[in-house]
């Protein structure tokens, strides 16, 4: 199994690939939320959504680029009021696994 969570769309679909990546790219290069804030916001969607294999990747790149423990948790726990404990009880442990692992343990 490939470690790539996006191998396979990007397999059977490289052309809708490429238009998803370039589409990533560019909302990376708006100026309105800085890159941190933005990871942040992401953690928070993904786990309203329940999303913890997002999680993994977001939380990991949010600590890269300086966000705090308390922020990861707090992007975390205010799904509370948009999904209740769903949020929190499935991408909370796994966000703290990420953020805790040893610098370079991440991805």
């Amino acid at each position: 199994m490939n470690s790539n969570p996006l191998a396979a769309f990007e397999q059977e679909a490289p052309k809708v690939a490429i238009a998803f990546n370039q589409l990533v790219e560019a909302l990376k290069q708006t100026n309105g939320l800085d890159a941190k804030t933005k990871q942040l916001v992401y953690i928070g969607i993904k786990s309203a959504l329940g999303d913890p294999k997002a999680i993994y990747y977001h939380v990991a790149m949010a600590k890269e680029l300086g966000a705090s423990r308390a922020e990861i948790v707090d992007a975390i726990l205010i799904t509370l009021t948009v999904c209740g404990l769903n949020g929190v009880a499935g991408c909370l442990p796994v966000a703290l696994s990420v953020y805790d692992k040893p610098d370079g343990d991440g991805l």
